[in-house]
């Protein structure tokens, strides 16, 4: 699913969410959370995205969230480390978005990570096993 001008989206899915592109979208419903059968979250290039809540650390089945070009997102949650099943994430020029919680090296199946934000290298570490 595309999208063009959102504030808010919610849809029932049961695997993937492309929310891409949607310039005007600024935060993410807090009904995000019960979709507990999502794989995929994509948001890239919301540029009015600041800030995950933290229920999308109820998104027990999430394996990908692609946050790429969200350049205004400024807060990530602590509460991305409950996601036991989560694997990739992209936060390549994510230019806002100064730190990352700790929680993130508990991600028992994590795998990869993309990363182009300079002030963000000093938590590369987290992933190292």
């Amino acid at each position: 699913m595309k999208c063009n001008h959102l504030q808010f989206f919610f849809d029932i899915l049961n695997h993937g969410l492309d929310t891409s592109i949607c310039v005007d979208m600024k935060e993410l419903s807090t009904s995000l959370g019960k979709l507990n059968a999502l794989l995929e979250l994509n948001l890239s290039r919301c540029l009015n995205l600041k800030e995950l809540l933290t229920s999308i650390g109820q998104l027990i089945t999430l394996q990908e969230l692609n946050l790429s070009g969200c350049s205004t997102l400024q807060n990530f949650p602590t509460s991305i480390g409950q996601l036991n099943a989560f694997q990739n994430i992209d936060l390549s020029s994510c230019s806002s978005l100064q730190e990352l919680p700790t929680s993130i090296g508990q991600l028992s199946a994590f795998q990869d990570f993309h990363l182009s934000c300079s002030n963000l290298q000093e938590y590369l570490h987290l992933f190292v096993n």
